[in-house]
């Protein structure tokens, strides 16, 4: 397969990257969102790429500083994917996978209640709202041009090099601070880095996944302070949870503008992957544990 992937200097193009290479792909790395004056040379005729994983974009951030959020997601989550994809498709590219989000969905879920494929889109924030939009021009194009289009919205991603949140998280255990999250009880669906890798690689290979949208997540839902426990098993180190109230824990949060981080570790927010199972035969090969073992030691390398 010789593949195109873009984002490659990514925390999730990195791994790809590496993987496709192990598997004996040929592999050109795109490090960025490419602009209208780089879609001739990488996609010319003779450059005869087959496969296409478009992983750069706007990423979400908990503190947009642009004038316009919306029309800044859009302008780079919309506007250039869309264009690079219809010139793929001029190309002959034959598969364009596309890594979405699950916010597409919404923000969370009620207890039992998974999100699936099936359910009506209800992106909240311009993030979401970007990668839906960017969706939907894309099977507009798949539509018109014959090129595949595949779409996978994953949620929270962890593993080695992951920032953020479950960064802070994860230093926050290995430190051994007190962690006042003992009476949350949610249960939330995460994926491990080279899972979602994995997955990614299966659906650009299968031809069961053209023109597909997929949920991709480890297979198991956990609660936060399951989550925590795994952290500390992985991270060989005991755990301080504080069972704070949940109701105490919001409040505090919002006296200290950190209200929708803490909205995110204590609501549910649950997939139902069994569409990936079904159509492409595929399991996640790492489980929870083992992906936050290798998290954890590939991070302090």
């Amino acid at each position: 397969m010789k593949v195109l992937v873009t984002g490659a200097r990514g925390f999730i193009g990195r791994a790809l990257h590496d993987a496709l290479q192990r598997a004996g792909d040929s592999v050109v790395a795109f490090p960025r969102m490419p602009s209208s004056a780089d879609l001739v040379s990488p996609l010319a005729p003779e450059s005869a790429f087959n496969t296409i994983i478009h992983l750069a974009a706007r990423v979400h951030v908990m503190r947009d500083t642009a004038a316009d959020p919306l029309s800044a997601f859009r302008e780079v989550n919309v506007g250039h994917t869309l264009q690079f994809a219809a010139r793929a498709a001029a190309s002959g590219v034959r598969r364009f996978v596309f890594v979405s989000s699950v916010k597409v969905h919404g923000e969370a879920t009620e207890r039992g209640r998974p999100f699936t494929e099936h359910d009506t889109p209800a992106p909240q924030d311009p993030y979401a709202i970007s990668k839906w939009e960017a969706e939907q021009g894309l099977r507009d194009i798949a539509a018109r041009t014959g090129m595949e289009v595949v779409i996978i919205r994953p949620p929270l991603v962890y593993g080695p090099g992951v920032k953020a949140n479950f960064a802070s998280l994860m230093r926050a255990v290995q430190r051994g601070l007190p962690l006042p999250l003992g009476a949350v009880d949610n249960l939330r669906s995460l994926v491990g880095l080279d899972n979602l890798v994995d997955f990614i690689i299966t659906c650009a290979r299968h031809p069961a996944a053209a023109n597909q949208t997929f949920l991709v997540s480890d297979g198991v839902d956990v609660s936060t302070p399951a989550l925590v426990r795994a952290m500390a098993r992985a991270a060989v180190c005991p755990v301080r949870l504080v069972p704070v109230p949940v109701a105490l824990l919001s409040m505090g949060a919002s006296l200290i503008g950190k209200r929708a981080a803490v909205q995110r570790v204590i609501q549910n927010l649950q997939l139902d992957m069994s569409k990936a199972r079904n159509v492409l035969q595929w399991t996640p090969p790492f489980t929870l544990d083992e992906g936050l073992r290798r998290a954890f030691v590939r991070s302090e390398e």
